[in-house]
């Protein structure tokens, strides 16, 4: 590897976790970036950083492909949803009386989040009960 491509392979690793958490690419990134690490090294680390963070979770937690499937999973769930006066939206913190939230399933990589349904809407949420994600 000549020294211009590791020179701009570094600047690209250091400049990538700023850029990656402006967009809330965050998993899509760990994951590219460990996907590409296990096929071709260091090297590959970044680029799948890179690709992992445009295209792996674009929008949330969930990846794009998981989205349907996790609606639908939890369509066939059948859980009852809490009415909700106040906006249900990224950011909101839901009460801990009367909500019951439910553990995502490990296929998801949704680690630390579990999701209710709100106005007939279903969204993931924090261990503080704080809204990450609304799945439309």
């Amino acid at each position: 590897m000549n020294l211009k491509t590791l020179l701009a392979a570094s600047v690209l690793a250091l400049s990538l976790p700023m850029a990656v958490q402006a967009q809330g690419l965050v998993r899509g990134a760990e994951r590219g970036a460990q996907d590409g690490a296990d096929a071709a090294g260091p090297l590959g680390a970044i680029v799948g950083g890179a690709v992992g963070a445009a295209t792996g979770t674009v929008g949330g937690i969930l990846g794009i492909d998981d989205r349907p499937r996790f609606r639908q999973y939890v369509t066939r769930e059948r859980r009852s949803s809490y009415a909700y006066d106040g906006d249900v939206r990224v950011g909101t913190v839901l009460p801990s009386a009367g909500v019951t939230y439910y553990d995502v399933p490990d296929e998801y990589n949704a680690r630390d989040s579990r999701y209710t349904i709100v106005n007939d809407r279903p969204v993931l949420v924090d261990r503080s009960r704080r809204i990450v994600e609304v799945i439309d």
